[in-house]
């Protein structure tokens, strides 16, 4: 499984050109499959707002508004508080205390249906889909999937807003610098060579990885050094401050094959 992307998804290029290295060395840009005219009206406040602080506003105020993540204490009912209250922000919080968490499952399901890019690794690797790691990442995603209101749909509009924040802010750049802190290779597999400290992994569906390389030496003694595509950036803090605790140092990466620099100390 691991090995393999799907079939199809729902972006604009097929699974196997987005997860390979040569899409991060050409990058292209993404979109998923009708997001942005099934919320047409947003998008076109966000291009009238010149001030960053006013789209981030816009941005809560019409996800409170559209999947009521912010009414759930009028709800009646524990089903009902529950659903509104597992918000997209509970999974990206989830996701930083343990990416194998049954939040991390969501997030990567997210990603292997939307850019058909599967799981490699949670709570273990996943070498095929009769591990038993997958069908906890099976469990975990469809429990928590059915306990939430349309929190997949909240992740579609979070990455197109991303994207938009990213073309406004960084005009014509195709891709980051990025770092992520690694204990031990071991824990990737190694696709190629690409040179002195350079090599192909196999990176997982999602990653966090760091716009400094001071923040991921705290991770490991080694550090990936990859350039991000814009594209496969799912959230930046910095572009919706306040989310993460750490600031404005968080990317979350769709993964893929990554020619990488790897730096030790």
């Amino acid at each position: 499984m691991a090995t393999d992307t799907l079939p199809v998804n729902r972006c604009d290029q097929p699974p196997w050109v987005i997860a390979s290295p040569r899409f991060n060395r050409h990058p292209l840009p993404l979109e998923i499959q009708g997001v942005r005219r099934a919320h047409r009206s947003f998008f076109s406040r966000l291009e009238s707002l010149a001030d960053p602080a006013g789209r981030q506003r816009c941005f809560r105020d019409y996800t409170d508004l559209v999947f009521q993540t912010g009414k759930w204490r009028r709800e009646t009912t524990p089903l009902g508080r529950r659903s509104l209250r597992n918000s997209y922000l509970r999974f990206l919080r989830g996701w930083m205390l343990d990416a194998s968490s049954a939040e991390g499952a969501v997030l990567k399901g997210w990603v292997e249906s939307r850019f058909g890019i599967p799981p490699a690794f949670h709570a273990g690797f996943i070498e095929d889909v009769h591990a038993p790691v997958y069908f906890l990442y099976l469990a975990e995603r469809m429990r928590e999937n059915a306990r939430t209101n349309a929190v997949e749909s909240q992740f579609d509009l979070l990455y197109e807003f991303v994207q938009h924040e990213l073309r406004r802010r960084h005009p014509g750049v195709p891709a980051f610098t990025l770092y992520r802190g690694v204990k031990n290779l071991g824990d990737y597999r190694v696709i190629g060579e690409a040179g002195e400290n350079r090599v192909v992994l196999r990176l997982n569906n999602l990653n966090s990885f760091s716009s400094r390389i001071e923040y991921a030496w705290e991770f490991g003694s080694r550090v990936l050094e990859a350039a991000v595509p814009a594209s496969k950036i799912f959230f930046r803090s910095d572009l919706l401050p306040g989310i993460l605790p750490r600031g404005e140092e968080e990317s979350l990466v769709i993964g893929g094959d990554f020619e990488v620099t790897v730096r030790s100390y």
